[in-house]
């Protein structure tokens, strides 16, 4: 596994060949394997391809636009154009599972300090999730982008969703068409801090 944490990469090209559904399920299914607080397993995948990847992605077009003129976000409006690179990228990828957190408060609550602590649980268990199926996609030859950017159109892919819980991140998954060199890494001495 430490092969696939070396090499995995945010692709944001991909080729146009499509992913077969049994790779899709296995990577889904590696999500499932992931530790989760108090076992809540706080999550559904839902994955999409084809026309129903369209759809998704035209409400999350529609969102964007909304964004624009009525801010869901206001402080983050310098990440729609980002955003909007993220939804280029989500159209060329083979499928997209949109990750939805089963026990997710509406982002627009204020919430108890408990409630709050149950969110960040659910936020560990849920990125717990996506970083194995980020991995597996590695194992299986394919690529995958993690996309937070959802957030901008979360209305209206939570509505075209219709599905319990709140959208928490999606995963374009397909081929890559590029093989970008890793990130710089904060040092391990800036990062780790032993207490002996």
């Amino acid at each position: 596994m430490i092969a696939e944490i070396e090499k995995r990469r945010s692709i944001r090209k991909f080729e146009g060949r499509e992913v077969p559904r049994e790779l899709l399920e296995r990577i889904a299914a590696a999500g499932l394997c992931a530790p989760s607080a108090k076992n809540r397993q706080p999550w559904k995948f839902v994955i999409v391809s084809d026309s129903a990847k369209q759809d998704a992605l035209s409400a999350m077009e529609r969102g964007l636009e909304r964004e624009k003129r009525e801010p869901f976000l206001p402080m983050s409006a310098g990440g729609l154009a980002d955003a909007e690179h993220s939804l280029k990228v989500m159209r060329q990828a083979s499928a997209v599972i949109f990750v939805v957190n089963t026990l997710g408060a509406e982002l627009s609550r204020t919430l108890t300090v408990d409630e709050r602590v149950f969110e960040i649980c659910n936020a560990q268990s849920i990125g717990a999730a996506v970083q194995n199926m980020s991995l597996t996609a590695v194992e299986l030859g394919l690529g995958s982008l993690w996309v937070c950017n959802t957030f901008f159109a979360q209305r209206e892919l939570n509505e075209w969703l219709n599905t319990d819980g709140e959208l928490f991140a999606a995963l374009a998954v397909g081929y890559a068409a590029e093989s970008p060199s890793p990130r710089p890494r904060k040092p391990i001495g800036e990062t780790v801090e032993w207490k002996l």
